[in-house]
């Protein structure tokens, strides 16, 4: 069954994105396969730039999604579409809905912003996961 977490993130707490990465560079340290899904193209090149800049000194090994052949090789994989075979691991979701093929994941990290619409939205992804068999977990931070 897969694991769902997520991590409500106070006010004035680092953006979602800061927030992503470093979450992505603990389960990279810790052996895991990442797959970061953002919501759109856009917002997926930037979240594959900020990972070279979140944090000085920190390195995470990561591509974006289809940017070339070896991008699959990486530990790390960055997209805003269902990740290829292989990336079943943790993903980190910045999309403001549930992917379908969550179930795929050992675990899954929803991150949820202090304001109240993202709020909103993030109560009608846990009744997706919860309606699929999945028991949500909260994490205030």
């Amino acid at each position: 069954m897969t694991r769902v977490d997520f991590y409500l993130l106070g006010e004035g707490s680092d953006r979602r994105e800061i927030f992503a990465c470093r979450l992505a560079e603990k389960a990279y340290r810790l052996g895991h396969r990442v797959y970061l899904l953002a919501p759109d193209p856009t917002a997926a090149t930037e979240l594959d730039d900020l990972l070279w800049t979140f944090s000085q000194g920190s390195f995470v090994p990561h591509a974006l999604l289809d940017s070339d052949p070896a991008s699959t090789e990486q530990p790390v994989l960055v997209g805003h579409t269902e990740p290829p075979a292989g990336f079943n691991d943790v993903l980190i979701t910045l999309s403001g809905e549930a992917p379908p093929w969550f179930n795929r994941f050992a675990r899954v990290a929803e991150l949820v912003g202090a304001d109240d619409p993202e709020k909103a939205r993030a109560r009608d992804r846990f009744r997706f996961y919860r309606e699929r068999g999945a028991t949500p977990e909260t994490r205030p931070l």
